[in-house]
């Protein structure tokens, strides 16, 4: 099983990366808490993965840090969670947001999301918050994202707009998502970032 990757960024496309380890390319999924600290193309990286194997596919989904990591693993446990879902989560709440919701009980932020209904809000708040004391975690104990992101479309706003379909965003909501906040001179992550917290507004 892989469990980490250290090699040059060659291509990052949100949510989609890729890694050139030794001269063999790997193709890794990343929320974009993690995508956003990472540096340009080019440069060195080091990824936490979490690897699935399944019959059809092997799939690599890489984090900026162990606790994110920890974070998907917990959540992909969660009853109704799978690893789509989990990293729409982490890129539209960071791993320090999200343990806010568990420790305030918000399922309001959540439902935000896409793919997130009430019932599995409260689900997911509920097992997670019980996971997390089993574990012994602190709740309020977490990273956030931070960084930039490069922009591999035309421009930022294309670049932000694709993202957020790759969330699991309409292309209509991520338009009006993207007009609300756009500013000229915004860069493709800060337009992005943006873009998040409106929606989660």
């Amino acid at each position: 099983m892989i469990g980490r990757l250290t090699g040059m960024l060659t291509t990052k496309q949100p949510p989609w990366l890729l890694v050139d380890v030794g001269g063999v390319g790997y193709e890794v999924e990343a929320p974009l808490s993690t995508i956003f600290q990472l540096g340009e193309c080019g440069s060195e990286v080091v990824l936490h993965i979490h690897m699935v194997v399944r019959e059809d596919a092997q799939l690599l989904y890489g984090f900026a840090t162990e606790a994110e990591r920890r974070l998907f693993r917990n959540l992909i446990r969660a009853s109704g969670i799978g690893p789509k879902l989990a990293l729409t989560i982490l890129s539209g709440l960071g791993a320090e947001d999200f343990w806010r919701a568990v420790r305030e009980d918000d399922t309001a932020v959540l439902i935000k999301l896409p793919g997130v209904g009430r019932k599995t809000a409260e689900r997911l708040l509920v097992e997670m918050r019980d996971r997390a004391e089993a574990e012994g975690m602190s709740l309020a104990a977490s990273t956030n994202a931070g960084g930039t992101a490069s922009s591999a479309l035309h421009t930022a706003q294309d670049e932000a707009r694709a993202a957020l379909q790759a969330l699991g965003y309409k292309p209509s909501e991520a338009d009006k998502l993207v007009d609300a906040v756009h500013e000229d001179g915004m860069a493709a992550d800060a337009l992005l970032r943006a873009a998040l917290r409106r929606a989660v507004r």
